[in-house]
């Protein structure tokens, strides 16, 4: 499914306020307006934005009543998925599906899907808080950059998908980490967050909190995007391409007269 001109404006602006959600620590100090209501409101724009990327894909043609369907199981999937892994040890469950939607169905799907999963998920399992605009964000940009992935076919695409899978468990939780480190360690800590330091310092703090608190972590979810999409890749890559094919989503629709035989066709 393509993006078209005012989704991809959306899309770009979703992205640009994730950015910003999440990179804040190294240009606002705690304690600020910012630090206290940056959660809530961002939660509130992202819903509009979600909003809005999905209407404007149903009024450029790009989501039809059949691809909301999809991306409406796909996040209940997901949903039901998420609770198996419950992060233990860091096993998540449900970034193997929003990679292979990803992939499938295009950058805007995955992006939308991602968010509306985690969305979903809270719901059900009662993890609304102030981490979920967040998550919801983490597996926004996992769903769309596997959209973005180069083509490739059979094995190749399947070996790519889930070493990109295992790159995504890592990004995850860099991000993550991002949106509780200035409030998480003892200023005295050579790893805590400092406000007024230089931004290659106040880096190199980050990556060292990353390393020490959440490598770990990061590595079981990494190893089961890894096992997860190269098991199971080729099978769910296969029933989504078919199912795309059976609903053709950008296929062109025609009214034939009355009494006239339907066409054979990949979608009869």
């Amino acid at each position: 499914m393509r993006i078209g001109p005012r989704a991809g404006i959306v899309i770009v602006l979703a992205a640009l306020l994730g950015l910003v959600a999440f990179f804040w620590p190294f240009v606002v100090a705690p304690g600020t307006f910012a630090s206290h209501y940056a959660p809530p409101l961002i939660f509130g724009v992202l819903l509009v934005l979600v909003l809005s990327v999905v209407i404007s894909e149903i009024a450029e043609g790009g989501i039809d009543s059949k691809a909301l369907a999809m991306l409406g199981v796909l996040s209940a999937v997901n949903a039901a998925l998420r609770p198996l892994g419950a992060g233990t040890a860091g096993v998540e469950t449900v970034f193997f599906v929003l990679v292979l939607a990803g992939r499938v169905y295009g950058p805007g799907f995955g992006f939308t899907l991602g968010c509306t999963s985690l969305f979903a998920s809270a719901l059900i399992t009662g993890g609304v808080g102030p981490w979920m605009p967040y998550q919801m964000f983490g597996c926004a940009f996992v769903g769309m950059l596997a959209g973005f992935l180069p083509r490739a076919s059979g094995r190749r695409e399947v070996l790519m998908l889930a070493v990109y899978g295992s790159f995504s468990g890592y990004l995850f939780g860099f991000l993550l980490n991002l949106s509780f480190w200035p409030f998480s360690v003892d200023p005295g800590s050579s790893i805590a967050y400092l406000p007024g330091l230089p931004f290659t310092e106040q880096w190199q703090r980050y990556i060292a909190f990353d390393v020490a608190t959440s490598l770990g972590w990061d590595t079981g979810r990494a190893v089961t995007n890894f096992v997860c999409i190269l098991l199971a890749g080729p099978a769910v890559l296969t029933v989504f391409r078919r199912a795309a094919r059976r609903a053709r989503f950008r296929a062109p629709v025609r009214f034939a007269p009355p009494g006239t035989p339907p066409k054979d066709g990949p979608g009869a």
